[in-house]
């Protein structure tokens, strides 16, 4: 067993709408990368996460929920929660099934905008913020991420968000092992992050497998 694990914390699949990956090839595509654990976050659903971690043990589940602002991003979650809630009821939801919850690309201007007021109000009630997204197009957005984390004294984390095979583990952590919520925070605080951005063609195959799964050109 290694003394660290190379983990990927932000990964969707066919279960999300613009997702590329087969839930059933994460765990294969993982092991192939070098990653010793996986989380698949597919967009408010745990079908994806359900269908991976039954192809390999390697794979832990996670979910990205949508509120009526911003985002979150939830591991080890039991039950899926409803898309589109208010932002504090959407948090109360998950912690209410223990999940370790962060902040995806906070303050990404493309993606999931948070009020500022509720930003603020949000931040002391989560475990973690994502300080780099491989996805965020702009490198300031991600530095601003950072500087959060710091002010608030949040555990930091990294992700691919990878919605095609090629990013999977291009954004990950080096970390000592973990089993549930309470050794994942510890974990995180010996934290190593290993990042480089995707390149900008991954979005025109976000765009793409959107469209498939528009035709049903492909089973999610």
């Amino acid at each position: 067993m290694p003394v660290l694990w190379h983990v990927e914390f932000h990964l969707h699949t066919r279960a999300s709408p613009d997702g590329w990956t087969r839930p059933e090839d994460v765990g294969r595509l993982a092991r192939q990368r070098g990653l010793h654990r996986v989380f698949v976050t597919d967009h408010n659903t745990l079908a994806g996460a359900r269908r991976a971690m039954a192809a390999s043990d390697l794979v832990l589940p996670g979910l990205e929920l949508k509120t009526q602002e911003g985002e979150f991003l939830a591991y080890f979650v039991r039950e899926p929660v409803p898309a589109g809630l208010p932002p504090l009821e959407a948090l109360e939801a998950l912690r209410g099934q223990g999940a370790f919850v962060a902040l995806p690309h906070p303050t990404d201007p493309w993606r999931g905008r948070w009020q500022e007021d509720t930003l603020r109000r949000v931040l002391p009630l989560v475990d973690a913020v994502e300080v780099w997204n491989g996805r965020t197009r702009s490198r300031r957005a991600n530095q601003k991420a950072a500087a959060l984390a710091r002010t608030f004294g949040k555990l930091r984390l990294v992700g691919s968000d990878a919605h095609l095979p090629a990013e999977i583990g291009r954004c990950r952590v080096l970390l000592p092992p973990f089993s549930d919520p309470e050794s994942l925070a510890q974990a995180l605080r010996h934290a190593v992050f290993l990042y480089k951005p995707s390149p900008l063609w991954v979005h025109l195959g976000s765009r793409l497998a959107t469209l498939m799964h528009k035709l049903s050109l492909w089973r999610a």
